[in-house]
């Protein structure tokens, strides 16, 4: 049986907890199994802490499997981590990246299912030298040197009532009408679409595209990018034989009569994307990498410095990753669904 690799992401937030949480609720929440990529010595040092009795088995990714149940499978990192919840440390970044790179190689080599990422700090990484926005683009540049040729990560947020993609991502909002292009657009639609069908099993997607500007320009009287930068990309997507429709306004994409017509929504920015998803189901929803050739989900939350270390921290968005990278890796070798 092969497991999910999940990576314990940075080591001063809550990575540590809700990995240690979600072995520990196996049971209870019907978790997959896994293995995770970090610091065994700081993972028991954070079991320790939080007044758990949590074991913990040093391990390769293919023996997991069969020490799941018992124990908390580590494949231990080659450099050891500072343990300092709510402050991050530089000195740890070459230790998070090395856990990155050898689950994302494992991914790509069919040695694990998929990977499945806590949350990371990027100031820190910036510090040390990362020249990544962050996870996506990372994983897309370790993707391209396995040998798949050009890369291009899509991030999905999947909720169990919504999906959300954004085309433009960590820009300044006052940057976005630049940037986005007709193109950007019909590349995002196209993974998107192909990921829904790869990874979801959903023979014909369909695309709700959402306008940048409110009301979806009305018409070139609030702005013109919807009329010349969006529509020609619905139309381009609907004759590559696509079902997308739009641009259509944001305010009234989402609510559930809405939600009824569509299998994922097109946004032309950041928040536009994230805000609707997180609250519809903010415990739920699962960050997905599209346009990889291997699976990637993560949970939907960041690092939680202010609460790391105080056993506060919940574990439910990262068991969502876990099931729902499961569930593509099981749907994978068999297509979708007609």
């Amino acid at each position: 049986m092969s497991v999910l690799a999940l990576t314990m992401g940075e080591p001063a937030g809550i990575g540590p907890e809700i990995v240690l949480e979600a072995w520990r609720l196996r049971a209870a929440h019907a978790v997959p199994a896994f293995c995770v990529y970090g610091d065994p010595a700081l993972l028991a040092a954070r079991a320790r802490h939080a007044g758990r009795t949590i074991p913990i088995a040093e391990t390769g990714p293919q023996e997991a499997a069969s020490r799941f149940e018992d124990a908390l499978p580590v494949v231990p990192a080659a450099r050891a981590m500072s343990d300092t919840p709510g402050t991050p440390d530089r000195g740890n970044a070459a230790g998070v990246i090395e856990t990155i790179r050898r689950a994302a190689a494992d991914a790509d080599a069919g040695r694990v299912a998929g990977v499945v990422t806590a949350p990371i700090a990027k100031k820190p990484l910036y510090e040390a030298g990362f020249s990544f926005p962050g996870h996506t683009e990372f994983l897309g540049h370790l993707a391209e040197g396995f040998g798949h040729g050009p890369v291009r990560p899509v991030m999905m947020m999947a909720g169990p009532e919504l999906r959300t993609v954004p085309v433009t991502i960590h820009i300044p909002l006052a940057s976005v009408p630049a940037t986005l292009t007709t193109e950007a657009i019909v590349e995002t639609g196209r993974i998107t679409a192909d990921g829904l069908a790869r990874r979801f099993g959903i023979a014909r997607p369909r695309l709700a595209v959402a306008g940048l500007n409110p009301h979806a320009g009305e018409g070139g009287a609030m702005g013109g990018e919807d009329e010349a930068v969006v529509r020609p990309a619905v139309e381009r997507l609907r004759a590559a034989g696509i079902e997308a429709f739009g641009p259509l306004p944001a305010d009234t994409m989402f609510h559930a009569g809405a939600r009824a017509g569509y299998d994922a929504a097109l946004c032309m920015y950041h928040d536009q994307a994230l805000i609707p998803a997180k609250a519809l189901a903010f415990d739920e929803t699962v960050n997905v990498t599209l346009g990889l050739p291997f699976i990637r989900t993560s949970p939907d939350h960041g690092t939680a410095f202010d609460i790391a270390g105080k056993g506060l921290a919940r574990p439910d968005s990262l068991i969502a990753a876990l099931k729902l990278a499961a569930a593509m890796a099981g749907r994978a070798a068999a297509g979708p669904e007609r």
